[in-house]
């Protein structure tokens, strides 16, 4: 599995965005993971399409849009054509699933599924044809510095044999508690994407040292 860091700009200094979005890019991170968040799916509100079109125009690295959000099939126009690469909604909140991940292959973006904790594999088991990315929550979703759900090392065992049995090239990301100690039990259970937000910028040797380490003791 090719490892890849996402940092999640959900724990960036917003006085200064750009200048982080660059430093996690100059680093090496793989792509820039951006946490939508609605105040319904979720407790919290964070940002929406104008932060993915300033992001867009200072980085070249894929943006990932995480979009914890009801009824996502409303706005994921709106964040394809804003620069996102992939939209990832939640099988919890998306009751035409089958539909919306065909909608999202027709704007020619990267299609994914994320699952809450309480989410079983097989909730998805029907789609895996449609996907190119399944996200893990391993926390709860919607707020940031959770810690680690040790639980769902099994859950990324079952969907790394399911990508494995459908032959299909998918990414699993896992997103929640990710640091340097928790990334290699991830990637040995079967993710190979780290979505890391405090660990990276809040890392107290600064992002690139945090990208390092994550990189390192997952790889």
């Amino acid at each position: 599995m090719i490892l890849k860091i996402a940092p999640s700009i959900l724990a960036a200094d917003f006085t200064k965005l750009g200048e982080e979005v660059k430093a996690a890019e100059a680093a090496g991170a793989d792509q820039i993971h951006i946490d939508v968040m609605d105040g319904r799916f979720v407790p919290n509100i964070s940002f929406g399409v104008p932060i993915l079109e300033a992001i867009r125009r200072i980085t070249s690295l894929p943006l990932d849009v995480h979009l914890m959000i009801v009824e996502p099939e409303r706005h994921i126009q709106a964040f394809a054509d804003a620069g996102a690469n992939s939209i990832t909604v939640h099988v919890e909140a998306s009751p035409h699933l089958h539909h919306t991940l065909q909608l999202l292959h027709g704007m020619h973006v990267r299609a994914g599924v994320a699952i809450n904790p309480h989410t079983p594999p097989v909730m998805i088991g029907e789609v895996v044809n449609l996907l190119d990315v399944i996200l893990v929550m391993t926390v709860n979703p919607g707020t940031g510095g959770q810690e680690f759900l040790k639980e769902s090392l099994t859950r990324i065992e079952v969907l790394r044999r399911m990508v494995t049995r459908s032959g299909r090239e998918i990414d699993i990301g896992v997103d929640g508690g990710i640091d340097a100690t928790t990334a290699p039990d991830a990637y040995r259970a079967g993710a190979n994407v780290m979505v890391a937000g405090t660990s990276i910028f809040g890392f107290p040797a600064g992002i690139e040292a945090g990208i390092r380490a994550i990189r390192s003791a997952a790889g």
